[in-house]
């Protein structure tokens, strides 16, 4: 995709050495200055989609220029270049607005790589998608409940985060909702209408992660009985989801460090290095930094990814939200199921407001499920939620109202029991072993593929019993 560039650096040899690389199979029309105090009149006089500028520079240095440049086209792509590794400084120039940050000495690959997406997200910004759906009237973050300030600020975050090419990285506790606000990243961006492709690290055995990101040729492995097309591949062009990234192994990081730095990989058994054009987001409920003390995380990957940081705060940070949310899950699941259910009692919300909620959004929303499950009556009651001494626990089976279980019809009385009992033995077997499947299966004497069934049939997150150090 041919483009009109500037490369602005004070080394002259460094000037041609660029103009060379960037003038082979593309005719790009490139202009070059050694003197950054030329730029405001080249501004002027141009409309550039591409700059590249040295970041230690005489008079003007490449944060100075970047701000000049956003300041005159804010969809001008602007690539910070360093010889000095300054990876702060760079990430500092990208939280700017930078599009990306190269350092020297460089590859000509990856300069042509970095170029090349710019010119493709500065193309997609002249068609401005995202103003022609903001006249439409459309509700920015509908999936995102929440008008506390914290949340509002968050969405505010969101909103700029989504115009543009940078790799975010989502932090907060688990059941958050850092998968609803990676999708909203992606559905207000220039790349909406691509495939989103989530992946969550901390599922997938270590010993099929690499087949599964980056696809295998048949006999690559024993096993590998055919050709396998790869997550990063399906989200080419589009959003990839890297969820609970502090689980991924060491040989994964680097190979993933590989993808984010010059967009290639290889296929399994391949020896043919691929390109991708993908737009990275990841999430943790890990502090990666500890991680990266006791040399469990590389440094450089963390760098990489976190070039924008959301944080998703819990909901202990944000209890204004909680019965917006109630009220939210309540219209949701009363849909579902069929139940004309008109609210909730001042007792309930007073119920939910109280409790801990270790699990957060996600806890919240199981629990109001099952209370519209097990609800008689049209107005949702603590009782329904939870016995007065079982705390953040199930209903027990024991104090369910015996009256009320026999006056339903057999089947329905049997499949309300039995669906209660399995919904406790799961959370019950799954908090024991701290969210771990295989360990509940081992005990529960059920094969680990049904457990997984159970589980998902019945709503039950084994993340939520998972301990993990706080994020700060």
């Amino acid at each position: 995709m041919p483009g009109k560039i500037l490369v602005i650096d004070d080394e002259k040899d460094m000037l041609v050495l660029i103009t060379r690389i960037l003038s082979g199979k593309t005719p790009h029309a490139i202009d070059t200055t050694d003197d950054p105090l030329r730029v405001p009149d080249l501004l002027k006089k141009n409309r550039y989609d591409v700059i590249l500028t040295d970041l230690k520079m005489p008079q003007l240095n490449g944060i100075e220029v970047l701000e000049m440049v956003k300041e005159h086209d804010a969809s001008t792509a602007v690539i910070i270049m360093t010889a000095y590794g300054t990876i702060e400084s760079a990430i500092e120039a990208t939280r700017k607005g930078a599009f990306d940050y190269i350092t020297k000495p460089f590859r000509k690959e990856r300069i042509l790589h970095v170029v090349d997406q710019a010119l493709k997200w500065r193309h997609m910004q002249k068609e401005n998608l995202y103003l022609r759906e903001q006249l439409e009237g459309k509700p920015l973050f509908p999936a995102l409940i929440g008008n506390s300030i914290a949340m509002e600020r968050l969405k505010s975050q969101i909103d700029r985060v989504a115009k543009t090419a940078a790799t975010v990285l989502i932090t907060g506790e688990s059941g958050t909702g850092k998968e609803l606000v990676a999708r909203a990243i992606h559905s207000h961006s220039l790349r909406k209408d691509k495939a989103f492709i989530p992946i969550d690290c901390s599922t997938i055995p270590e010993s099929i992660i690499e087949s599964e990101l980056f696809g295998h040729v048949k006999g690559s492995f024993t096993g590998a009985l055919k050709d396998k097309k790869g997550l990063v591949e399906e989200a080419n062009g589009g959003t990839l989801f890297l969820d609970e990234i502090g689980d991924l192994n060491p040989t994964m990081q680097v190979k993933l460090l590989r993808l984010l730095q010059e967009g290639e990989y290889k296929v399994i058994g391949s020896n043919t290095i691929r390109k991708a054009d993908i737009r990275f987001i990841a999430a943790t409920n890990q502090n990666l930094q500890e991680r990266i003390k006791k040399g469990e995380f590389r440094e450089d990957l963390f760098y990489r990814l976190n070039v924008i940081n959301l944080h998703l705060p819990s909901i202990r940070q944000r209890p204004e939200d909680i019965p917006i949310l109630a009220r939210h899950f309540l219209e949701k699941y009363s849909v579902l199921y069929n139940k004309n259910i008109k609210g909730l009692s001042r007792n309930a919300l007073e119920y939910l407001s109280r409790r801990e909620w270790p699990g957060n959004v996600r806890e919240l929303e199981n629990v109001m499920e099952r209370g519209v499950i097990m609800a008689l009556g049209d107005i949702l009651e603590v009782g329904d939620l939870s016995t007065p001494d079982s705390g953040s626990s199930p209903p027990s089976l024991a104090t369910m109202p015996t009256e009320d279980i026999f006056s339903l019809p057999f089947k329905e009385a049997k499949d309300r029991l039995m669906e209660e009992f399995q919904t406790q033995y799961i959370t019950k077997v799954l908090e024991k072993h701290s969210g771990n499947v295989s360990q509940a299966a081992k005990e529960s004497g059920l094969k680990r593929q049904y457990l997984h069934r159970l589980i998902r049939d019945h709503k039950v997150e084994s993340k939520t019993f998972r301990k993990s150090e706080p994020i700060e």
